[in-house]
């Protein structure tokens, strides 16, 4: 059945959009000339990169000399913000890097929001721009773009920025990002390559990837220790955070041998099988599982900050925390660790896996599947009465896409006290949405890039109408690339959230209720199609139908305030 077919009043759009054509004039114009842009992006090419988002400007253009040649596809979405979320988006399903390629001055600070999100949940970028040429930095000569400090603007958002001084330099710092990435925290980097550096002739080979150094692997006292709290613990707990997407089998292994029910954060949900017997899922601010968390004798906390977006209240357990991060400055960030131990996730668990005696004995594994079951059903129960509304269309959804489909959500409550809580995934990397940064904008770009990232596998963007306003846009990004991409929009008539939180606060609405413009002729204007819904079942199989679609298929349910 077509999209269109409950809704023949809004008929799908009649033509595709016309696109620019494939080969625009003057393409045949090449040089075989060779500049720092192309030998960064053979530099890129060989760490791995496949796909860039950006937008092309006066001062990039050399980084786009040697991308296609050196194999990597480039997408131009229509906002540089749309495109640090498109690459977030490719970066949390595949585990992979996203790639971003913006001009200076205002290319770059759009996409600063997307650089924060990331920062933010340790998603690795690499966002590449141009800068003002060697000798002119915070010159305020009036240069195209200017910035007083553009690289200081970027490092505050991102793991660090740099400005690579030689040719030489710069390729260098391509190899340093990624060789980094195989050993620390995953976060966002920079490149401020001065316009000069940019444009100067490249002559010979680039040299290839540094050889990546091995993560921290935990130390034998450190080992022992753990093995020596856990085995004798009664009520051991464990919290997975977005550290142990990589750890998935040990982390379960570790589970079993210990009884021990887990609570995830909401970056690390699906990490553990959320249908699984000692799966809490992604609650840790929650009454009951705080409750849990507080009353273990060992609390198991792996690659989590324990943030304040989710624990808005600091834990107070009654025994010992044991503390697994690949980042030493988070071993007792949030919550002071008895045993902090700087290792690389996986292999920690791994080891503490190997030390333990196997599965946990009957009565202790049926201890703990009672405490982690009582622990859920308390936590849907206070979910419910946060946001019980939001629940039928997960249920519909979920029973009619694939069990396999990444769900993108977005800062929308549809989102945080939807999906999160009623949408159990059976892995991680499926359900992607910003949590510490908590932007808007992220669910359509995002899903593209996830799009992208994975073609086989389906990807649903579900959000508010508040937040899709703030990347409407990349409808068109969509349309242009032909993605089968259901775009499910729930409309409570502008920011919810905030207006709930003023009636919270006893403050009249105010600047909350939005204008909206007619989404699904929206859609069709922007190449896609568009259809109107009355209800989450309507919304769930148009969603299933626009998994075979041409192109992306807006869906609205219009759900009032």
């Amino acid at each position: 059945m077509s999209p269109a077919a409950h809704h023949p009043e809004r008929p799908m759009a009649r033509e595709p959009f016309p696109f620019s054509p494939p080969h625009p004039r003057g393409a045949g114009r090449v040089s075989a000339r060779r500049t720092t842009g192309t030998a960064m992006a053979e530099a890129l090419a060989a760490n791995g990169a496949d796909l860039a988002f950006g937008i092309p400007g006066t001062h990039n253009l050399e980084l786009y000399r040697g991308m296609a040649a050196s194999g990597i596809r480039h997408v131009v979405t229509r906002h540089e913000q749309g495109a640090g979320y498109a690459a977030d988006g490719y970066a949390r399903v595949t585990g992979r890097p996203g790639l971003v390629v913006t001009t200076s001055g205002p290319g770059l600070m759009n996409a600063m929001a997307a650089m924060g999100t990331a920062y933010a949940d340790s998603v690795p970028l690499l966002v590449l721009s141009p800068g003002v040429p060697t000798g002119l930095e915070r010159a305020d000569f009036g240069w195209l773009h200017e910035m007083k400090d553009q690289r200081a603007a970027a490092d505050a958002a991102v793991a660090r920025s740099v400005r690579p001084g030689t040719p030489a330099q710069a390729v260098d710092a391509v190899h340093e990002t990624f060789a980094r990435w195989a050993a620390e925290r995953p976060r966002p980097v920079h490149i401020e390559v001065p316009l000069d550096v940019l444009e100067a002739p490249w002559d010979g080979e680039v040299p290839g990837p540094w050889r990546a150094p091995h993560p921290p692997a935990p130390s034998r006292a450190a080992v022992t220790e753990a093995l020596a709290l856990l085995s004798r613990a009664a009520a051991p707990v464990i919290v997975a955070g977005g550290g142990a997407l990589g750890a998935t089998a040990p982390l379960r292994a570790v589970a079993e041998a210990l009884g021990a029910p887990v609570v995830t954060t909401t970056a690390g949900k699906g990490v553990l099988d959320e249908d699984h017997p000692l799966a809490v899922g992604p609650f840790p601010g929650f009454a009951a599982a705080r409750g849990l968390m507080e009353d273990a004798d060992v609390l198991l906390v792996v690659g989590s900050e324990l943030g304040d977006a989710e624990l808005p209240d600091r834990l107070a357990p009654r025994g010992a925390v044991i503390r697994i991060d690949l980042d030493p400055a988070q071993l007792h960030k949030n919550l002071r660790a008895a045993l902090p131990v700087h290792a690389d996730a996986r292999e920690t668990l791994t080891a503490l896996a190997a030390g333990l005696a196997g599965p946990a004995g009957t009565e202790r594994a049926a201890e703990g599947e009672r405490r982690a079951a009582g622990t859920r059903a308390g936590c849907l129960e206070q979910a419910a009465e946060q946001g019980g509304r939001w629940r039928e269309v997960q249920d519909a959804l979920r029973a009619e896409l694939p069990g396999d489909v990444v769900v993108v959500g977005d800062s929308s409550q549809v989102s945080y006290l939807g999906t999160a809580p009623f949408w159990p995934f059976s892995a991680p990397r499926r359900y992607l949405a910003p949590v510490g940064y908590s932007t808007l904008g992220y669910a359509l770009p995002a899903a593209i890039g996830a799009r992208l990232a994975e073609p086989a596998r389906p990807v649903v963007a579900l959000l508010g109408d508040g937040a899709f306003m703030f990347s409407a846009q990349e409808l068109v990004t969509g349309a242009e690339l032909g993605l089968p991409l259901p775009v499910v929009i729930l409309d409570n008539h502008g920011f919810g959230e905030i207006r709930q939180n003023m009636l919270d606060r006893d403050i009249a609405p105010y600047a909350v209720d939005l204008a909206r413009p007619d989404f699904a002729a929206l859609a069709q204007a922007m190449g896609c199609h568009g259809v109107r819904v009355t209800d989450a079942a309507g919304a769930a199989k148009q969603a299933a139908a626009a998994l075979t679609a041409a192109r992306p298929t807006v869906i609205v349910w219009e759900v009032g305030s």
